[in-house]
């Protein structure tokens, strides 16, 4: 294994392991890649249907207080209603575009969901609320009054958030998530398990405050198996560059151990093991004397 040739033959099954770990890395950044690409292809695909057939009834796909699935995620719904400005809170340490500001989270109590008040006739408290999140902004000086009146909103389901938990307190006005459970005690209920992220709304949105992008499932990228058996390949070349070294060197040692074997062996002409030598004997029989005449 020291040997300078071994250690030569070494550096370069190394060198060609450590291409092949590269090259399985780049396949699976780029299985990766795919995967995300495809998903975004479905999205768009998915929303380019929603925007030919127009958005949902909210109560048409989730009624008030029944479990929100994942698969809701960015569905684009509408809801009308009216504001209640006095329930408007803000939500801190939110990112947009690099910067770190406030959700302006507002509650809307639902007049029509798309079914006509069915979604909630069962249901005690009267007509639900629904977390609106009108948008984003950098300073609680920018989040202005929700509007007045009578509002139809366009916007895209997302599902309800877990509390902080730390137990901090925060300003007057201010919630450390959107909660539905949080916020029903807040508002009252009846109320819906998720909320919705404004896109655009009849009268319109506030322009100081940005509209924030549709929501995704965090973590649901898709992965290209293709790509990934190709990562997973290239990494057994690694592995096998390094079992040739070992395999090698390991021949090379039974073989020069053999030969050095071979050169201790008794010779030809020694007596088997286990074996008296014979004695040539003379005519008068006794061993190794000439016979006498």
């Amino acid at each position: 294994m020291r040997r300078p040739r071994m250690i030569g033959l070494l550096a370069v099954l190394l060198a060609f392991a450590a291409l092949c770990g590269s090259l399985g890395a780049w396949q699976l950044d780029r299985a990766y890649a795919r995967g995300d690409a495809a998903q975004q292809k479905e999205l768009d695909a998915k929303l380019a249907a929603e925007e030919a057939r127009g958005p949902d009834g909210l109560g048409t796909v989730l009624a008030p207080q029944t479990t929100f699935t994942g698969k809701l995620v960015g569905d684009l719904v509408w809801v009308e209603g009216a504001y209640e400005p006095d329930g408007q809170v803000l939500v801190p340490g939110r990112a947009l575009d690099g910067r770190t500001g406030y959700l302006v989270l507002a509650p809307l109590r639902v007049s029509d969901d798309g079914t006509s008040g069915a979604s909630w006739k069962s249901l005690s408290g009267g007509a639900p609320v629904v977390p609106v999140v009108r948008g984003w902004v950098a300073t609680p000086e920018q989040a202005t009054a929700a509007p007045s009146g009578t509002v139809r909103v366009n916007g895209y389901l997302q599902a309800s958030e877990a509390t902080d938990g730390t137990g901090h307190t925060l300003p007057d006005g201010q919630v450390d998530s959107v909660s539905s459970a949080q916020l029903a005690n807040r508002w009252g209920g009846p109320i819906y398990s998720g909320y919705v992220v404004l896109r655009d709304s009849d009268p319109a949105a506030d322009p100081a405050i940005a509209v924030l992008p549709r929501p995704r499932v965090e973590g649901s990228g898709d992965v290209n198996l293709q790509s990934l058996s190709y990562a997973f390949q290239w990494w057994l070349f690694a592995v096998f560059a390094v079992f040739v070294w070992w395999r090698i060197v390991r021949d090379q040692r039974d073989h020069e151990n053999a030969a050095l074997a071979g050169t201790t062996a008794a010779p030809d002409d020694a007596p088997p093991p286990g074996r008296t030598p014979q004695v040539r004997r003379g005519d008068d029989g006794i061993a190794g004397l000439p016979a006498r005449h």
